[in-house]
């Protein structure tokens, strides 16, 4: 069911470009943004776009509810990754982040993020579509750029499309790094680049990386993206094609996502 947009917006901004996107093609379109980074990696390019940005760590959730009643945000967008690693480093959460971890049972992403958006709910704030801002950069079916995919990486595209849904399944990750027809890796706690990474080293070379949706996924967080960062990843480490899942993929600066492709003989196709 549509909503009805707020004028203003509310914006919790993780890595990459793709919550800068979100900002300004909201701006563009009429709207105020206000911004709460928890990424010093975009924060520069979020106050062109945004009437404020706020920067805090995201294990300061007292200071993340206030500043979204100050605010008077009724609607919000995640975007951007924050990586659950963080969880292993030992940050300084207040209270309230304490108390809301440890009343998790799990804490796989979506379990963690539906923990979250009901917390924000209880405020009244309503968690929106990731896409709603930036529907233009999701994906039709077909091959991206000029390079061709052979026969034997449609048929590793074929085995890790499956595999990446089943471990979607089970919310462990969204992506898999297949060679030959055999597993070389599969996405957990560290993210894509470090799984194309970890995947590509066994691999030696000519792997291919399949990123898909998990089933049945909520389109108010974790929709999968892939931007040049992960291009220049697959480079480094001589991986061949990357297909993701058509109509739900985002791709950042698919232009020059395609030319860097193209120049470095790499496969890009949704399926």
């Amino acid at each position: 069911m549509a909503i009805t947009l707020d004028k203003k917006q509310g914006l919790i901004a993780g890595d990459g470009l793709l919550p800068v996107k979100m900002a300004q093609y909201a701006k563009d379109n009429g709207f105020e943004v206000v911004a709460i980074s928890l990424s010093n990696d975009n924060y520069r390019e979020l106050k062109k776009y945004c009437s404020k940005v706020y920067s805090f760590c995201p294990g300061e959730a007292l200071k993340i509810e206030e500043t979204l009643k100050n605010e008077g945000i009724k609607q919000l967008t995640f975007l951007g990754k924050v990586s659950k690693s963080i969880l292993l480093k030992r940050p300084k959460f207040d209270k309230k982040a304490v108390e809301f971890l440890k009343n998790a049972v799990r804490l796989n992403d979506d379990k963690v993020m539906l923990m979250i958006i009901e917390e924000l709910e209880n405020i009244g704030v309503t968690i929106i579509d990731q896409t709603t801002f930036i529907k233009n950069l999701m994906i039709p079916s077909g091959v991206l750029g000029k390079v061709q995919p052979t026969k034997e990486q449609v048929e590793d595209v074929n085995y890790g499309y499956w595999l990446a849904k089943e471990t979607g399944k089970l919310d462990i990750g969204q992506s898999v790094v297949i060679k030959d027809k055999m597993i070389m890796a599969v996405e957990a706690i560290e993210g894509t680049d470090k799984c194309i990474r970890r995947g590509c080293k066994l691999a030696k070379k000519g792997a291919c990386i399949v990123k898909v949706a998990k089933p049945n996924q909520d389109k108010r967080f974790d929709i999968p993206a892939i931007g040049l960062r992960t291009l220049k990843t697959m480079k480094k480490y001589k991986a061949g094609l990357i297909a993701v899942e058509a109509g739900e993929t985002i791709i950042v600066d698919q232009e020059a996502v395609i030319k860097y492709a193209d120049r470095n003989n790499i496969v890009i196709m949704a399926v």
